[in-house]
């Protein structure tokens, strides 16, 4: 069964698939398996390989190919869904690489499902100084999306660590979010590579109500405002990836 799976998954366009047993899913902070699917057995990950343009200099060009690659990660873990449940009378819960999350006051900047511990477990890479997952093939440049089955999977071996400690994504952090090893300071990076995320949205909005009339129409036909919105409506896209740009692991 499993490789009848992995066949079909790969047969879509994406790049790498494993799988795990509930219990070797591991995460500190973010939910348990059983919150999703109360039947939860097996865990499989899907690992999609970026496009170059999320490289390139332009972040339009970067920020387009992340969004593209979002809607096709979607669009193929909805279609193995549906067949899990067609073809193997799966109970099924698919888990994407961002949004929605559930926003509550003492979780903040705290996913659901941990995507990273879930490549883990189903040996589609190894934890980085970085904290990103690095891929045997693909290296740092890797996304993952999961799905949640209460079928009894095989799960795939584990990876070796291949991160070599060269500290160049320590290095190249703009907001010194990796200087203590093996954390990652959510809050130095989010202010820099989500400079019009919600807290900038708030900050903005706070200026905002406290300034005159005048002022106020300054501020909404401004620049700060409108990529304000774009973020918001695009989902608060990154605007930095100097610790994924920076690894030199799976570059060609």
């Amino acid at each position: 069964m499993e490789e009848q799976i992995k066949n079909y998954i790969l047969d879509l366009g994406v790049d790498d698939v494993g799988f795990a047993r509930m219990e070797d899913y591991q995460s500190p902070k973010s939910y348990a398996i059983t919150s999703f699917l109360p039947s939860a057995k097996s865990v499989i990950v899907l690992a999609y390989k970026p496009l170059s343009s999320c490289e390139s200099p332009s972040m339009t060009a970067a920020q387009n190919g992340y969004l593209d690659l979002g809607s096709f990660a979607r669009s193929s873990s909805y279609q193995i869904a549906r067949y899990l449940e067609r073809t193997h009378n799966a109970k099924v819960a698919t888990l994407p690489v961002a949004y929605p999350l559930d926003i509550q006051d003492d979780r903040k900047a705290i996913a659901d499902f941990s995507q990273r511990h879930a490549a883990v477990a189903a040996g589609l890479g190894s934890f980085g100084r970085h904290n990103l997952v690095i891929h045997p093939r693909f290296g740092t440049r890797v996304i993952f999306t999961s799905i949640i089955t209460n079928l009894s999977l095989q799960p795939s071996p584990k990876c070796e660590e291949f991160c070599t400690h060269c500290n160049l994504c320590v290095e190249n952090c703009p907001a010194r979010a990796l200087d203590e090893e093996g954390k990652t300071d959510v809050v130095r990076c989010l202010s820099h590579s989500q400079p019009y995320g919600l807290i900038a949205d708030i900050t903005f909005q706070m200026q905002r109500l406290g300034s005159q009339p005048e002022e106020q129409k300054q501020m909404l036909t401004g620049a700060q405002y409108a990529r304000l919105r774009q973020s918001a409506h695009l989902g608060n896209q990154y605007m930095c990836y100097n610790c994924l740009k920076s690894c030199p692991l799976g570059l060609a």
